[in-house]
């Protein structure tokens, strides 16, 4: 009945589906690395539009931080607009 269910040496069955996936691994790595030699310049702009993007959503952050914390500097209360913050007098001691 075991045998039903239980095909082969199951370290070879391991070891065998390893060694297909890094064979498959590196043949995409190796046609990787050719399209990148042969598509080189596009791929120089591909990884430019990435930068530039990368670069102006930092600076929005950035500027959205200074709008805050200036918005918290003119605002001398501690209020913060939708927080409310409750709790019970039996638990302070």
């Amino acid at each position: 009945m075991f045998k039903m269910f239980f095909q082969g040496d199951p370290v070879r069955q391991a070891t065998q589906g390893i060694a297909k996936g890094a064979l498959i691994l590196g043949l995409l790595l190796i046609g990787f690395g050719l399209l990148l030699i042969v598509l080189k310049e596009i791929f120089i702009f591909i990884a430019a539009g990435i930068f530039f993007l990368a670069g102006f959503s930092a600076i929005s952050y950035a500027i959205k931080l200074f709008i805050v914390q200036h918005k918290m500097k003119n605002n001398a209360g501690a209020y913060r607009k939708g927080v409310d913050i409750h709790y019970n007098d039996e638990d302070v001691v």
